[in-house]
Order: C-alpha cells, then structure tokens, then sequence
C-alpha cells in the first residue's frame, strides 16, 4: 500500500543549456569558478542536515557509473549509508550493501516498494531515467540545480519526454557559486 506522506522528487545538476553531462557522459563541468556575491553559501553543517532529511536515492546506470568513478578518483560516496537504487538490465559492480539493483516495472517498484517503505525518494540521475519518472506520474517535485556554464551538447535532463508536463515553480535560491536552483512541484 502506497505511503501517502512519501514524496517523489527528482533532482538534477545541469548546465543553463540544459544538459546533464556531456555525450560521453563526463561531467567534467560541474565545477565552475563563478562568484554570485549576494547567494546563499553551502555550509557543510547546512548540507550534511539537508542530506539526513533524505531517506533513500534512485539512479540509473550511467549514473551509478559516474558515482563510482567518483569515488575511486578520492571523492568518496555521494549517497553517504542510504538505500540506493540503481536501475539497470546490466551487470554491475555492487561496491557497498546499501545499494541494490531493480530491472522491473518502475511504478510498480516505486509505489508498491519505495513509497511503502519510504518518506523521501530522490532520483538523482539520468535524463532517461527522470524522463520515464514523469511519464508515470510518479514525481512530486523536480529540483533543477542550474550551473553557469554551457556546453553546447550532451545528455539531456529529461530526454525523450513525450508529453507536457505542468509544474509550479515553488522555491528559486542563488548560491554563491553562481548555481541556482529552482523547485518545482509537479502538477496533477
């Protein structure tokens, strides 16, 4: 039975053209040396309280790929002792327990497993991925972390997205950094 306190978001990092990595799937852009003078800063203390409010990530392949790399570059584990769920038909590394597998129907599993079973549910990766969470109705909010950069070409935030899909912006806050980020809830 579907847990009606839970909420779906989907959250994405991307440039201002939209794209998400690059075609190659390198995200070798995601740090920029932008100054906004008058943003909100970052501080640890206010991300790791952010982070626990989290209860469990959804991520696809590709994404899962790319937290790896990250993490044998030194840059440790993004998704710190959560549940993580990567979806994918292939045969992938499993480096931790707290990351699962899940090659089925992703309403079924996200209403019958995830909604059950947890409060906040965070697809944070692949445009496919968040594309196909819309699709199904199966989103809340979408978080739009905007980078001030462009590049031109590359994967799409939500690629393949065959319908309209109303949103009402919700919240927009400007990070020292020059990211801004947009939170919009999902219409129905």
């Amino acid at each position: 039975m579907e847990n009606n306190d839970s909420h779906v978001t989907i959250h994405m990092a991307a440039s201002l053209d939209g794209f998400i990595a690059r075609k190659d799937g390198s995200v070798d852009w995601l740090e920029t040396s932008d100054e906004f003078v008058d943003g909100d800063t970052m501080d640890p203390g206010f991300v790791e309280a952010f982070l626990k409010t989290i209860d469990c990530y959804v991520m696809g392949s590709r994404t899962y790929e790319t937290a790896l790399s990250f993490e044998a570059k030194g840059f440790g584990w993004s998704y710190g002792d959560k549940p993580t769920f990567v979806l994918t038909h292939r045969e992938l590394p499993r480096t931790r327990d707290t990351v699962e597998f899940y090659s089925g129907d992703l309403a079924q599993f996200v209403n019958e497993r995830l909604r059950t079973t947890f409060r906040t549910i965070w697809f944070v990766g692949g445009g496919v991925v968040s594309a196909e969470c819309l699709r199904l109705g199966l989103a809340d909010e979408v978080r739009y972390s905007i980078l001030p950069i462009l590049i031109g070409d590359g994967i799409q935030f939500f690629e393949k997205l065959d319908r309209d899909t109303a949103l009402h912006l919700a919240d927009v806050k400007a990070y020292k950094s020059g990211m801004v980020e947009l939170r919009y809830e999902v219409r129905r």
